[in-house]
C-alpha cells in the first residue's frame, strides 16, 4: 500500500499542515512564539478560517467579522517571514511578506506586525503596511 505524502502548510514552513498549522487552528496548541501564530493566520487566510482569525486577534483590535466574500477572492500564494523580534518579555514584531493573486494578477503584502502575549496566548494587535 503506498502512503500519499501529507500536504505542505500553506505558511511554508517546509513542514506538512498536520505537524504544523493544522493543531493550532483547531485550538488544539497553542502557539509558542509571534511567528508561530503568524504562520498559523497566514494559513487560517488561506483556508478562510475567519473564527481562528478573529479568536487570535487582540480584543482592542479585532474587528467584529472578515469579509472573505471578495469578488474575485485572492487567492494566496506564499509567505515569507523576514524577521521575528521578541520586543519584550510579552511583545514582539514579525516582519513579513505575503503573495496573493486576484483575478491573475500577482500582489504582496509587506507588513510589520505587532503581537502580545496575554495570560499565554499570543495576539495579533496591529501592522504597518509597507508600500
Amino acid at each position: 500500500m503506498r502512503r500519499t505524502a501529507a500536504p505542505p502548510c500553506p505558511c511554508q514552513s517546509g513542514k506538512s499542515f498536520d505537524d504544523c498549522c493544522a493543531a493550532l487552528i483547531a485550538g488544539e496548541l497553542l502557539p509558542d512564539t509571534a511567528e508561530a501564530l503568524m504562520r498559523s493566520r497566514y494559513t487560517a487566510y488561506t483556508l478562510g478560517d475567519e473564527s481562528y482569525l478573529l479568536a487570535s486577534w487582540h480584543p482592542s483590535t479585532r474587528p467584529a467579522a472578515i469579509d472573505f466574500t471578495t469578488d474575485p477572492a485572492p487567492k494566496w500564494i506564499g509567505l515569507q517571514i523576514r524577521q521575528h523580534v521578541q520586543t519584550g518579555a510579552d511583545a514582539a514584531v514579525v516582519e513579513f511578506v505575503a503573495r496573493y493573486r486576484v483575478g491573475g494578477r500577482a500582489h504582496r503584502l509587506h507588513e510589520t506586525s505587532r503581537f502580545v502575549r496575554t495570560q499565554g496566548r499570543w495576539q495579533y494587535v496591529e501592522g504597518d503596511i509597507h508600500e
